[in-house]
Formats: structure tokens, C-alpha cells, sequence
């Protein structure tokens, strides 16, 4: 596996992190898939933006 493999699977761990997070937040069910679509649908550009704006805090 060259460098971009190891890239390829740092990346998909973190958009697997930031899915669970946003479907483990307060919002409402329909804001969650929004959030998760567009992290998986415009990964860089979505971690970016979910991080930023992303969805409430976690439920408690």
C-alpha cells in the first residue's frame, strides 16, 4: 500500500468518526443524514464545514 492507500484509509476513519458524532448529536433525524451526506458526498470540504457548523453537541 503506497501513501496514498494510508491517506485513503486516515480519511475514511475520519469521516466515519465525524458520521457517528453528527448521529450521535441532539439534532433532529433529518439534520443528521443532511450533515452525513454532505460529508460523504464532499469529504474534505464537509469535515471542514462540520467542524466549523456542524451539528448540536452529543446527547447526554
Amino acid at each position: 500500500m503506497g501513501d496514498l492507500g494510508i491517506w485513503g484509509l486516515i480519511h475514511l476513519a475520519i469521516v466515519i468518526y465525524a458520521a457517528i458524532q453528527i448521529w450521535n448529536s441532539s439534532e433532529e433525524d433529518i439534520k443528521k443524514i443532511f450533515w452525513i451526506a454532505i460529508v460523504a458526498i464532499f469529504p474534505v470540504v464537509g469535515l471542514i464545514v462540520w467542524f466549523l457548523i456542524g451539528p448540536g453537541t452529543p446527547k447526554k
